[in-house]
């Protein structure tokens, strides 16, 4: 799936059919921009950034026969996992039994063993003994699918885990959806187990990865692609979830959300719009009222997040990650920190961070604020962004990054040594502020020029075996220019 930039978008129109099917559930419906200003859609994998890990492909109108959709069918079944979750868990329950030496699970297979299978994993790589430790929490057993194209798993850390569940007791929150947060649904399970029949805490976990059916039964984990709200389980799993959107009069539920960096925001908007309109549904008396939302995500993609979720703030804390450098404090750590932070349609005011790390309330903006976010008193806000000191420009009237110089010829902040003239924050065809590129006017006199421009250098080839393998490989881009991102 791709960004406005790379000519393709994706489309939300009901189409009067149901979207053909992958191994991922139901495709999304994209559009490109090709010659002469024409769309074309297509069906895509939503789970899949690379076609090379679920190729599908179909034209919007192109018709498949009986015989090929019988074959997709069938290809879609066989790349399921080889087991029902009903017996997954039924092995766990076996494993569980066993004394720690005698547990092993193998990471080749990403299976629990019982005792009868052991010798037949001989020369894999296996993990013994496995501690109950392991089994309460998995995500610290099973190898992360850090795949960036197809499965990119970045974990909680333990302080980002302690302070989301802090943050939820604060908030009176006592149900949570965890929709792609594995780390924070271990934590309300373990907690849950400690406390017995007092906890009044319940979790249900919503995520693409197979393997945790081997450690949660129906009722605690859905297997569920949330790029198109998808239950992989059918109706038995819906089932659960709708009953756990079911409220009495002491529950308050929140869904905590940890999707890939690299997604479509307005897709995920949606999904979590339709979770929210079936928790109205589940529960009377809340057909004007917005379902709690904690979404963490990099402060980068405020802007889209503030074009489809415009009820959303960004909160100032920075979400460390376990299994990621760059995502987590120390010396191999960013300097400013990790770049992830808490988008939520809950009152700044009313989520406390810790003064301990050097948070603070900041009484003019009435939110907590990092200890570098000086308050502007011309903007009248705290504005810094990226974890680091920002300035006012007089010019500009806003403060910008430190880095930033301004420049009269491009009338805004850059960095020194740019070249000005080639930074446009419009219409990625004419460059305009106002509208989009599908709305462009002079969309199909650029598309054209653009077309016309690539014939002429297919042309300038000389040789005729050097044109043919040219066009060819330009036809195969523009078949392969639909990347799409995938859950982590």
């Amino acid at each position: 799936m791709h960004r406005e930039g790379s000519g393709v978008d994706v489309c939300f129109e009901k189409q009067g059919k149901s979207p053909p099917s992958c191994p991922h559930g139901p495709t999304l419906l994209f559009q490109r921009y090709e010659a002469e200003g024409t769309l074309r859609r297509f069906y895509a994998c939503s789970a899949c950034r690379d076609r090379k890990d679920c190729n599908f492909f179909q034209w919007a109108d192109e018709k498949v026969t009986p015989a090929r959709q019988q074959a997709r069918e069938e290809y879609n079944r066989n790349t399921q996992p080889p087991h029902s979750h009903k017996h997954y868990y039924h092995r766990y329950k076996k494993v569980k039994k066993l004394k720690e030496h005698d547990r092993h699970f193998c990471k080749d297979c990403n299976l629990l063993l019982l005792q009868e299978e052991q010798q037949d994993h001989h020369g894999h790589d296996t993990v013994s003994p496995v501690s109950t430790d392991m089994l309460t929490n998995p995500s610290r057993l099973l190898t992360p699918m850090e795949n960036k194209k197809t499965n990119a798993q970045y974990l909680f850390s333990e302080k980002a885990v302690t302070f989301t569940l802090s943050c939820l007791k604060e908030l009176e929150f006592n149900k949570v959806l965890c929709v792609g947060t594995p780390r924070l649904h271990e934590a309300v399970t373990s907690m849950k187990m400690k406390r017995g029949s007092s906890s009044d805490w319940h979790s249900l976990l919503l995520d693409i990865d197979y393997r945790y059916e081997q450690f949660y039964s129906p009722n605690q984990f859905c297997r569920y692609n949330m790029f198109n709200h998808y239950f992989f389980d059918g109706r038995a799993s819906q089932s659960v979830f709708e009953d756990f959107l079911c409220c009495a009069e002491d529950e308050k539920l929140v869904i905590v959300t940890d999707p890939p960096f690299g997604c479509l925001v307005e897709v995920l908007a949606k999904t979590v719009g339709k979770i929210s309109e079936a928790w109205r549904n589940a529960n009377s008396g809340l057909s004007h009222e917005e379902l709690p939302v904690l979404w963490f995500f990099p402060y980068f993609m405020e802007p889209r997040m503030a074009e489809f979720c415009p009820t959303f703030s960004m909160l100032d804390y920075k979400v460390e990650y376990d299994n990621h450098v760059l995502y987590q404090s120390g010396p191999k750590g960013r300097k400013k920190g990790s770049p992830v932070r808490i988008f939520t349609n809950i009152e700044p005011r009313r989520v406390k961070l810790p003064k301990e790390e050097g948070y603070r309330f900041c009484n003019p903006c009435q939110r907590y604020v990092a200890e570098e976010n000086v308050h502007c008193k011309k903007c009248n806000s705290c504005t810094s962004k990226d974890g680091r000191p920002y300035v006012h420009c007089d010019k500009c009237t806003r403060c910008v990054k430190a880095s930033r110089v301004h420049c009269d010829e491009c009338n805004q902040c850059q960095l020194p040594g740019h070249k000005c003239g080639q930074i446009s924050t419009g219409c990625h065809i004419c460059g305009e502020l106002g509208h989009k590129r599908r709305e462009c006017p002079d969309r199909h006199v650029k598309i054209r020029k653009r077309k016309l421009g690539d014939d002429k250098e297919m042309k300038s080839v000389s040789n005729q075996k050097q044109y043919k393998i040219l066009k060819q490989k330009t036809k195969q881009k523009s078949l392969k220019s639909h990347k799409v991102f995938t859950p982590k």
